[in-house]
């Protein structure tokens, strides 16, 4: 007559002989010896079930101080699973104490190291602390830690209240500078091309100037080019009905009288 142990899909078997252990076992139907004759001893075997499916742990109501004195109460689910089961049965007493343990103190290491604000502005960080700070630890006793969210942040009294109008009130702010700086921004577009424009006209100015200086040079220099100037000026008035030329006759009286 013999015994078996069936191990199913999700789950591997430790062997253990005599209080040792053997072997890992893989799922399927293992026969356990039996004593067939009295007098003949047969080894003592065991075999231990470990569960490598995914598994989750609920962490409630945990009240831990933030780094500016804040009490803060906090819920995290983690999610784990074995990935090595001799580990996990020689190493601690239970595993599943011992994530429970691990992530509760992690939680109380990051909480510690941020202000209320760092909590409310970055909610993720905290997680990834209570991740990255359990995940080498859990490895020395054959469980990985596949996340660690934080579900809720509870916080005392009406203090989430007070919370809210700050951030408002920081929101309020940061609008109000913006409107300031882009209003800033145009003043300083409308000064800059105000200048701009002035700059051009101060150019054509000294340009117009710089033309006359040219033209009074070269009529200085050739008398003729102002006499033909002003006859083409007086062509030009004599062109129009309504003008009036007036000559000074006692200029030239004295050529007339020769």
């Amino acid at each position: 007559m013999s015994s078996e142990v069936i191990i199913r899909s999700g789950f591997q078997g430790l062997r253990y002989v005599d209080g040792r252990f053997d072997q890992v076992l893989d799922p399927g139907r293992y026969e356990l010896p039996v004593r067939r004759f009295p007098s003949r001893r047969v080894p003592k075997v065991e075999i231990l079930t470990v569960d490598l499916r995914e598994r989750e742990i609920n962490i409630k109501g945990q009240e831990i101080l933030t780094a500016d004195k804040v009490a803060v109460r906090v819920n995290i689910i983690t999610h784990f699973r074995v990935v090595d089961p001799v580990a996990a049965m020689e190493r601690v007493a239970d595993y599943g104490d011992r994530v429970y343990s691990d992530v509760q103190l992690a939680a109380r290491r990051s909480l510690a190291s941020m202000t209320l604000e760092g909590i409310l502005t970055n909610r993720n960080q905290l997680s990834e602390d209570i991740l990255r700070d359990v995940e080498g630890v859990s490895a020395g006793y054959g469980v990985e830690i596949i996340r660690a969210d934080v579900k809720d942040l509870i916080f005392p009294g009406n203090l989430q209240d007070v919370m809210n109008r700050v951030l408002t009130a920081q929101r309020l702010a940061e609008a109000q500078m913006i409107e300031a700086r882009t209003k800033a921004d145009r003043e300083r577009l409308a000064a800059e091309a105000d200048a701009e424009a002035k700059r051009i006209r101060a150019d054509a100015e000294v340009d117009a100037l710089r033309r006359l200086a040219d033209a009074a040079q070269a009529y200085d220099e050739h008398p003729a080019l102002l006499r033909l100037r002003e006859l083409e000026t007086l062509g030009a008035l004599g062109a129009n009905a309504a003008a009036r030329l007036y000559i000074g006759f006692d200029k030239h009286s004295d050529r007339l009288t020769e």
